[in-house]
């Protein structure tokens, strides 16, 4: 079997080994099995690039843009409010890290924005919300009190009308989907995969070989 994430990795018998391939084509990943020969199944988690791979081309699968600020300063809180009066695109949220990490401020969730570079109008107006909301954040001194670590993008691979997990027969190669998660993917990981597996085991099946 081929594990086609951003790394293409192959399930051995007695572990993982992991290849690092550029695929322009969804089968073209079952030619890479370590014994040489084709795989059986090809397990497909690609994320934000199953809308760019040949034999995928899903394009109901965009980037759901998210931007943070990572900073040292503790709320002594958790929060979240699903919408603000900037944009529609945007929300308010302080996430503290856990190990003395910092605390994320957030954020945008902007559909089908591809820019992966932090905007500074939009990293203001999330330090702003912040410390409006929680003036203890910076001990009511403002943003200029706050003690920046790094702004962050992130592009969640989002499919508009929701997790694919299915099997399909792509060319002569049978793919397993799994990916479209969005912004929760390590919250779903067990089950997806879950389910990810039981359409492989179908596959690999001794009725399926008809």
């Amino acid at each position: 079997m081929v594990y086609l994430p951003y790394l293409v990795g192959q399930c051995v018998k007695n572990g993982s080994t992991f290849k690092r391939a550029n695929l322009k084509h969804i089968s073209d990943a079952a030619a890479l099995h370590h014994s040489g020969r084709k795989a059986d199944v090809v397990v497909n988690c690609t994320g934000l690039l199953a809308s760019k791979l040949g034999g995928v081309m899903d394009k109901k699968i965009v980037p759901a843009r998210g931007q943070v600020v990572v900073v040292r300063n503790d709320p002594g809180f958790m929060m979240g409010i699903s919408g603000t009066d900037d944009a529609e695109d945007e929300l308010s949220y302080m996430m503290t890290r856990a190990a003395g990490g910092g605390t994320v401020l957030g954020g945008t969730y902007q559909l089908g924005n591809w820019e992966s570079q932090p905007d500074p109008s939009t990293a203001t107006r999330i330090m702003k919300r912040a410390v409006e909301l929680c003036p203890a954040l910076t001990g009511g001194k403002g943003i200029e009190a706050l003690d920046i670590i790094r702004h962050g993008v992130g592009l969640r691979p989002t499919r508009i009308s929701g997790v694919r997990i299915e099997k399909e027969m792509i060319d002569d190669t049978w793919v397993v989907h799994n990916y479209g998660h969005g912004g929760w993917g390590y919250q779903s990981s067990y089950g997806c995969s879950a389910g990810a597996k039981e359409l492989v085991d179908q596959i690999l099946s001794p009725a399926a070989k008809l």
